[in-house]
């Protein structure tokens, strides 16, 4: 059985992005996925100095071997500033220093939400155009706007949105 990787870009333990990847990860068929947190794998923020007097932390290890054992990923962007957050950018930036291809050209399905209408469409941007430089395989791409309007008791209720997600789902799982 295929193994699926999902994870929500936040470290936030009520993080709306989590909850989309999770209802991501329960339309998986012909794969096992497992959701991992980014709060499983704390990380000091990466730095030359930090790296050279401590080397590489073992949770940047723990979480590049994650992906390098799964058949997919499937990535949830929470956007903070218009921009990743800290916590995703911080464990890229570590497992780079491991490998600078740390997508290792898995498909990949990108999702984002916000509370906003924009659905976190700039993090998305910035992903979509930066992950395949680190050796991303970006398949389909799904945003959900307006997070608390449309997402109530863990899936999508409005259901245009959740067929463009269960579209999404469907593309990636073909090249997984």
């Amino acid at each position: 059985m295929k193994k699926i990787i999902a994870f929500a870009g936040s470290n936030s333990k009520k993080s709306i992005n989590k909850q989309l990847v999770i209802y991501a990860s329960v339309l998986q068929q012909k794969a096992e996925a497992s959701v991992l947190d980014l709060n499983d794998y704390p990380l000091p923020i990466y730095g030359i100095d930090e790296e050279m007097e401590n080397g590489i932390p073992e949770n940047a290890v723990k979480f590049l071997e994650k992906i390098k054992e799964a058949d997919g990923i499937i990535v949830s962007l929470a956007e903070h500033n218009g921009n990743f957050t800290v916590a995703l950018k911080n464990i890229i930036d570590w497992m780079s220093r491991i490998e600078q291809k740390v997508w290792h050209n898995k498909p990949m399905l990108l999702l984002s939400t916000s509370p906003g209408a924009r659905g976190g469409a700039s993090s998305m941007e910035i992903a979509k155009n930066g992950f395949p430089h680190m050796g991303a395989n970006v398949i389909a791409d799904f945003s959900l706007p307006k997070f608390y309007d449309n997402f109530k008791s863990g899936k999508i209720v409005n259901e245009e949105f959740d067929i463009k997600i269960k579209e999404a789902v469907a593309t990636f799982q073909k090249a997984v």
